[in-house]
């Protein structure tokens, strides 16, 4: 996400800069937020910390929003591929809170 938007950015390939700046600049905001908390909670999983849990189903749910508005953004204009990318990462991103929840809730029960 932070790659991806950051191309986008430099190469002056969002032209809703011009148009709608204070929108997509919060959208932007999120988006960026969303990635570091992913980030975040990704490293804090793989050193096993114990706040790392809360944080990866606190930016699992940022980006399964991010995901269900990008998806509706490419809808209003037509882009049905973008939308099946974005329903994947939805139904994907789901699965993964679901593997989560009850891979830690054993891990739990077992410790």
């Amino acid at each position: 996400m932070i790659i991806l938007w950051s191309i986008l950015i430099i190469t002056n390939q969002i032209p809703e800069l011009t148009v709608d700046s204070i929108e997509i600049i919060y959208h932007l905001i999120a988006e960026f937020l969303t990635a570091f908390i992913l980030i975040i909670g990704g490293i804090g999983l793989i050193k096993k910390y114990k706040w790392s849990f809360r944080i990866f189903l606190i930016s699992l749910g940022m980006l399964l929003y991010t995901a269900i508005v990008s998806a509706g953004y490419y809808a209003d204009g037509g882009n049905i591929p973008m939308v099946v990318m974005f329903t994947v990462i939805q139904l994907s991103t789901l699965l993964f809170i679901f593997l989560g929840i009850r891979h830690h809730n054993i891990y739990e029960i077992n410790n």
